[in-house]
């Protein structure tokens, strides 16, 4: 059976990631989560104090880090899926906070931050049988991927969802700030200038604000059984 590139894009909190780690455990292909690259090197800037008080970025100290930032991912025996390692430490709990969510955005943006990250993920999927999510996997890191699927949702379905997820792992949460933080979030990367999110002409649209897990998985085989027959 041949092997393809999946590249799945769209909006914060969408659900991307337990998609693509899902649909990459069932065919048995890799899954790199990008938005927990862009995390990991926004908590390496939270760490390093390379944010000025009024929010903005150090950016000439972070570019001169960046050679210093190694993110790898590491299989979790126990989950089943991929933990995200910065610099050989496990920070899978610690990049997903409202504190790093408040601050990926711009990190993300930068330029050269994106440039070192996507030469990262195109060496990640150079064999193909990658599944990888992001925001512009299938407009730039991988233009070519033979499966485009692009999700979207409710900006207050996704709050909730976000809500739901940090109760559950026993983080402090607030509806209305994750609500403030998802539109914040769209805003920044819908209008950025290097590579912004938007939906690639042959990506597959995917509205899943009211369809349950178990309808996803079953419409992601679906488009990937399609996919590998082409």
């Amino acid at each position: 059976m041949k092997k393809i590139t999946i590249a799945i894009d769209g909006f914060s909190s969408c659900g991307k990631s337990t998609m693509a780690k899902d649909l990459a455990r069932e065919v048995g292909y890799i899954y790199v989560d990008t938005g927990a690259m862009y995390r990991s090197v926004t908590l390496f800037a939270l760490r390093n104090h390379l944010f000025n008080a009024d929010g903005s970025i150090k950016t000439a100290e972070l570019e001169a880090q960046m050679p210093n930032i190694s993110i790898s991912f590491q299989l979790n025996a126990e989950t089943g899926r991929p933990d995200t390692y910065l610099n050989g430490e496990c920070v899978e709990k610690d990049i997903r906070t409202l504190e790093v969510s408040n601050h990926v955005s711009p990190i993300a943006a930068l330029p050269f931050v994106r440039q070192a990250l996507v030469a990262q993920q195109q060496q990640m999927g150079r064999d193909k049988g990658v599944v990888m999510d992001g925001r512009d996997i299938g407009t730039v890191v991988f233009p070519n991927a033979e499966l485009k699927i692009f999700v979207t949702a409710s900006a207050e379905v996704r709050a909730q969802r976000r809500f739901d997820e940090l109760k559950q792992k026993g983080m402090p949460a607030d509806f209305d700030d994750i609500l403030k933080n998802v539109q914040e979030r769209d805003y920044i990367d819908s209008h950025r200038e290097v590579s912004p999110l938007r939906k690639a002409d042959d990506a597959i649209e995917l509205d899943n604000s009211h369809l349950t897990i178990a309808e996803q998985k079953q419409w992601l085989m679906e488009q990937f059984n399609k996919a590998i027959r082409i």
